[in-house]
């Protein structure tokens, strides 16, 4: 078996984007331009002279890779997970896609948000765009959370671009629980992503109905079961 890879700070700082997730189609890789002047468009919208803050949902919750100087639990309105990109790089392969997290419009999520030092921004949210903006298959929103504490911020939130070439509007547990069960890549199984993010969530106090299915049925996927009848979906 293939060494996994870890997604730690030195691994993004050193990583080739073109050899370290895996095969990434050539036509969907972005070039470290291209993420500059997205990341350099996404500043000049700063809503205000404050500090800025990152929102996490998945993976940059239990795994920021971020130096920061807070964070907090938080709320945002309006958007809701669904395992909506395919996956054919870091945890899934074009010959075996698996599917990753973002967000689709409506309902609300819970996650974390982090406060980033000022004096170091920029090379924070460098190497935050060579992590989440490989193919751009993000839009990078200033969006506003409500802290645990009951503060109310804007915060950086990478939501799902429906008019990318990895878009997924097909979100159903029937349908992306085999691909889930499957897939895998340099950075470990899309199934490994998706116990992560339960055991986050639970961690943190949090509840998430619209994953419940899913990880009911790729759960029995793995250990051989026939998956059980269909609930009643949430936002998919």
């Amino acid at each position: 078996m293939a060494e996994v890879k870890v997604l730690t700070r030195d691994f993004l700082m050193k990583a080739d984007c073109k050899t370290a997730f895996g095969d990434i189609e050539e036509s969907l890789l972005w070039s470290s331009q291209q993420r500059a002047a997205s990341l350099a468009a996404t500043l000049a919208g700063r809503p205000s002279s404050g500090p800025v803050w990152i929102f996490g949902y998945g993976s940059l919750m239990w795994n920021p890779a971020l130096e920061y100087e807070e964070s907090c639990t938080a709320t945002l309105a309006g958007w809701h997970r669904a395992f909506c990109l395919r996956l054919t790089a870091g945890r899934g392969t074009a010959c075996k896609p698996g599917r990753m997290l973002a967000l689709k419009e409506g309902g609300c999520t819970t996650g974390v948000a982090y406060r980033l030092p000022e004096a170091i921004l920029e090379e924070e949210l460098t190497l935050l765009w060579k992590r989440e903006m490989i193919t751009g298959c993000y839009l990078p929103s200033w969006c506003k959370l409500r802290l645990e504490d009951g503060r109310e911020i804007y915060a950086l939130v990478f939501i799902m671009d429906p008019r990318h070439a990895l878009y997924e509007s097909d979100t159903r547990a029937q349908i992306i629980a085999p691909l889930i069960a499957e897939a895998s890549g340099p950075l470990g199984t899309n199934a490994q992503y998706l116990f992560s993010l339960e055991q986050e969530l639970c961690k943190l106090g949090m509840q998430d109905d619209c994953l419940n299915e899913l990880v009911r049925r790729v759960r029995d996927l793995l250990a051989g079961e026939k998956p059980g009848p269909e609930m009643k979906p949430g936002f998919a």
